[in-house]
């Protein structure tokens, strides 16, 4: 497991995203994950964060990311979705607005959930078994 360290921490954050396209309808193509690739692990940079994973299918996308405590996960995953869906726009308006116009990219909605590390029992064991104080 692989740390990175900031000015006053140390962590390992990895998160997993999940972002649906607006009505789950199937409208991303091969060259349009590609390009939503590149634009996850540009924003991901910016933020300070890191783009481990990326993949998808037509109607949804996941990405595995190595967060940065300084940012919020609504922050990154807002950036992730609004920057993305001006790409795709811009990028691929025939496809896009065949689907979708007047109407945002991506569903209202995400999926996150952490990812890695030991399993939350043996936290809690450890946890537990720490050497309190007994005085």
């Amino acid at each position: 497991m692989s740390v990175r360290k900031g000015s006053h921490s140390v962590f390992s954050v990895r998160l997993h995203f999940v972002f649906v396209t607006h009505y789950r309808r199937k409208v991303i193509t091969a060259p349009m994950l590609e390009r939503l690739r590149e634009m996850f692990w540009q924003v991901c940079k910016t933020m300070d964060c890191e783009l481990l994973e990326f993949s998808g299918e037509a109607d949804h996308v996941h990405a595995l990311v190595d967060f940065h405590p300084k940012n919020s996960i609504s922050a990154v995953a807002g950036s992730l979705k609004s920057a993305s869906a001006r790409t795709m726009k811009k990028d691929f308006p025939e496809q896009v607005t065949k689907f979708y116009n007047g109407v945002s990219f991506w569903s209202n909605s995400y999926y996150v959930a952490s990812s890695g590390g030991a399993p939350i029992e043996k936290l809690k064991e450890y946890i537990k078994s720490q050497d309190t104080p007994k005085v």
